[in-house]
């Protein structure tokens, strides 16, 4: 990447939608332009998992607002990720179809154990090198990670479903502060903490940091109250604690640096972190800088380059975790590959050629995980794993992007959740499945003789040709690919075999 490359983070987080905006010089990023909106998405979720329409329409206002200063910016250098409340949404398809056709491009719902890879590389790239070890917090509006790493390396990622809006909520309704209600709140996070307790224990980490909204806000105040700059204590969090209780509500609530949008959330974000400093036993805690966005714009730099590409390593471990037959997926993937670059390249989508050919070499490469499984269905199971498997650097729709073309690599193509007016999905799909049809013998195929075109007007259509020496060497491809047309022309685009 070029220096004074501008690149552009969006993260709709469940309290508030942050944008940032940094120029790449010399391997870092530096922040040209900063922007917070408190949408409060996460109280708009009711207790059926149903985002309000009154909690979508102050997303898409801010994301209007926001896009305004996006329209220069190249697709691929902005990325937008979502967080808890849009995990958890059962109708978040509504809120991001209109989303996406605001921004212009697509938004990632990412998975906690992702969000939490995302913030600790937030925070690292923004410390400097150290050996220390370190224990990453982040308390958001609907979850909270935890992460233990060291320099740029996060080995450790939970993510738990408790957050600053969902206890303010619960324990803090109407804004009425007390003793009894802390108590509670501190009880039940701790609960739901406890499995932490064994995994994140003082003995593994040298060094605890808080990132994001509201341990930024509650160093804050305690800095203004006399406090170490930028030090979180437990006997600071309990002034804190007390200040809340003799307000009695939140109205009454007045602290320096405190700002309005933030009071609602408050307790409960300090009741999470209470529980956070007992179970863990932590004595104080630093306010880092770098937070979620932080981490998506270095992610960005990674995505550039597949050599540095979390997803590619990502692919392997399931490869070896799955016991993939390394031998027929570099075969299937090689046949695919070699189909789909016979198709012509539409003028100005170099980009998006690339990205679109990544992917597709990622799902020959996986079309096989789950044969481990049971070879009978193995496409169906292997989609099911895609659907649910930890996988750093893969937002749930790539992930559900892949398992829909490991589960179409065969077979009926209505079973599939995809448009298949989607010139790259379809096009990625019928090289995939050509390829498992060339390679069913599990040898190399004789590619000579085979032209795979695709025209786009007047709709979209695909006519593989093969010659009659080819064709009359290997009669079996030859019925599997008859068949193949008559799966697609049951469905749509066309689809034709010709032989020469």
């Amino acid at each position: 990447m070029r220096n004074g490359t501008r690149l552009a983070a969006l993260d709709l987080g469940s309290n508030s939608f942050r944008l940032e905006i940094g120029k790449f010089e010399n391997g870092q990023i530096t922040r040209v332009e900063y922007h917070k909106e408190f949408v409060r998405q996460g109280s708009g979720l009711d207790d059926n998992n149903l985002l309000s329409l009154e909690a979508m329409e102050r997303g898409w206002s801010c994301l209007e607002r926001f896009n305004e200063r996006l329209t220069r910016f190249r697709k691929d250098h902005i990325r937008a990720v979502a967080t808890q409340t849009l995990r958890q949404a059962e109708n978040r398809d509504v809120f991001l179809s209109r989303a996406c056709q605001i921004l212009g491009f697509p938004i990632d719902v990412i998975s906690g154990r992702e969000e939490a890879r995302l913030i600790y590389q937030g925070v690292a790239n923004l410390l400097p090198r150290s050996s220390d070890r370190r224990l990453v917090v982040d308390i958001g509006g609907r979850s909270t990670e935890l992460i233990l790493g060291k320099n740029l390396d996060a080995n450790q990622l939970q993510s738990f479903q408790l957050g600053s809006v969902t206890w303010s909520m619960k324990f803090f309704p109407g804004g009425k502060l007390g003793n009894s209600a802390f108590k509670q709140a501190e009880i039940a996070a701790m609960a739901e903490l406890d499995e932490a307790s064994q995994i994140y224990h003082p003995g593994k980490w040298d060094i605890a940091y808080g990132s994001s909204g509201t341990i930024g806000a509650i160093a804050e105040i305690l800095t203004a109250a006399g406090q170490p700059p930028g030090i979180i204590t437990r006997q600071g969090m309990e002034w804190l604690k007390s200040r809340m209780v003799r307000a009695k509500y939140l109205d009454n609530l007045q602290l320096d640096t405190l700002k309005d949008e933030r009071k609602p959330v408050l307790a409960g974000g300090l009741a999470v972190l209470i529980a956070i400093f007992d179970v863990l036993q932590i004595s104080e805690m630093q306010h880092a800088l770098g937070a979620l966005r932080q981490g998506v714009l270095y992610d960005l730099l990674d995505r550039e380059q597949p050599t540095t590409d979390l997803r590619s390593t990502t692919v392997t471990n399931l490869m070896q975790k799955f016991a993939v037959d390394n031998a027929q997926a570099t075969r299937v993937e090689r046949t695919a590959l070699q189909l789909f670059r016979q198709y012509p390249l539409i003028e100005g989508m170099t980009k998006v050629r690339e990205r679109t050919e990544r992917k597709m070499r990622w799902a020959a490469r996986l079309h096989e995980i789950g044969a481990h499984i049971s070879h009978s269905s193995y496409h169906r199971h292997g989609a099911y794993i895609m659907d649910n498997a930890e996988a750093p650097g893969f937002a749930l729709p790539e992930l559900h992007n892949l398992s829909q073309l490991i589960l179409g690599q065969r077979g009926k193509l209505h079973k599939l959740d995809a448009d298949f007016s989607e010139v790259p999905f379809c096009s990625q799909l019928l090289a995939l499945r050509l390829a498992v049809i060339l390679c069913h013998a599990r040898r190399n195929p004789q590619m000579d003789g085979i032209l795979l075109q695709r025209r786009l007007l007047p709709v979209l259509n695909f006519t593989l040709s093969v010659t009659r020496e080819w064709a009359e060497a290997h009669p079996q491809s030859l019925y599997l690919l008859r068949q193949e047309v008559e799966a697609w022309n049951r469905i749509g685009p066309n689809f034709r075999l010709q032989v020469r």
